[in-house]
């Protein structure tokens, strides 16, 4: 009786050995937490479609963030929204402005140990919620460049570690590169939000950021859901304009385009797991549908195993929890 030479389940058979032969690992060292602050007297509201999930004001962002410090997730990712939206957005570029506010006082108490990473886009301060400048019931792209341009430089002067512009806008990448540069800021990184799809997977964020358009949708600068070989002329050009890091953004529909950058690219990638993602385990999970640690641990598995190396999650403190509870 001839028995088979190759038996991959030799190496299955108990803990240790997976263990050993393990590819792919999940590290807090990986995870960048988002945080919503907000000009209000509340020190935190619940928001309804992201159970868990926070506006917090200034004060209460505080609090939230010597949290995320004790689970030694070393990132935030901050978005702000203001109290008074106008057409241009002035509320995003302002020197007392709530995210260059909050982004001093972070600074001033934690210093070093928690790097604080500011989103770049008009959205949350315009009141038409579109992602720039309208002219003509269009975003104009060049004026709104000029703008992303002063928000960055606005962010960094406040103290933000590193800026993430989120608007797709072409060209924004070297024009905040080059603001930068002129101001002396030579060494502060851009993650750019490279690959940015115009996906139906944000409208918990939506709630969150209080950014809904109020006419139309932001398809004609959003990336479109069926293309990848545009992703990868989207990031390449992102690259070439000064990108530091990139984004990809949703994570779990789009695991391929993950896995083309990682293999085109020899860059940091960063996976953005967004609202939709976690609104939907966490209604499956409290309908006893799926277990809820073994789908996020899995999901993050999936996407650090398609390439990413760093993961933006509304779930971090609990994988931040679930990792320091398995140390010996």
């Amino acid at each position: 009786m001839k028995f088979p030479a190759h038996r991959p389940r030799r190496l299955r058979k108990n803990d240790k050995l997976r263990g050993l032969i393990q590819e792919t690992e999940i590290s807090t060292k990986h995870l960048v937490y988002p945080l919503f602050v907000k000009e209000m007297s509340h020190t935190k509201i619940p928001i309804p479609s992201m159970p868990g999930v926070y506006q917090f004001s200034v004060e209460g962002l505080l609090k939230e963030v010597e949290d995320v410090v004790s689970h030694s997730i070393p990132a935030i990712l901050l978005f702000g929204i203001p109290e008074k939206k106008d057409e241009t957005g002035t509320g995003a570029y302002a020197e007392k402005g709530v995210v260059q506010e909050a982004t001093r006082r972070i600074k001033k108490l934690f210093g070093d140990d928690i790097l604080v990473v500011t989103d770049v886009c008009m959205c949350e301060y315009t009141s038409h919620g579109h992602c720039g400048i309208i002219k003509n019931g269009y975003v104009d792209n060049d004026e709104t460049i000029k703008l992303l341009a002063e928000i960055a430089l606005s962010h960094i002067k406040a103290g933000a570690d590193m800026v993430a512009p989120s608007d797709m806008m072409d060209g924004r990448v070297d024009k905040i590169r080059q603001m930068l540069d002129i101001n002396g800021y030579y060494e502060t990184p851009i993650m750019s939000y490279a690959a940015k799809y115009a996906s139906c997977l944000y409208g918990p964020f939506r709630d969150a950021a209080e950014s809904p358009p109020r006419f139309g949708d932001r398809k004609a600068y959003q990336m479109d859901p069926p293309n990848q070989r545009e992703a990868a002329r989207e990031i390449g050009l992102d690259i070439d304009e000064g990108a530091d890091i990139v984004i990809i953004k949703p994570a779990l529909f789009y695991l391929d385009v993950i896995s083309m950058a990682r293999q085109a690219f020899n860059i940091p990638i960063a996976a953005y797991s967004v609202s939709g993602e976690y609104s939907m385990i966490k209604l499956a999970a409290s309908k006893n549908i799926l277990d809820y640690k073994k789908t996020v641990l899995e999901l993050m598995t999936s996407i650090r195993r398609a390439g990413a190396d760093i993961i933006i999650t509304y779930f971090a403190k609990d994988i931040a929890g679930w990792l320091k509870e398995n140390i010996p």
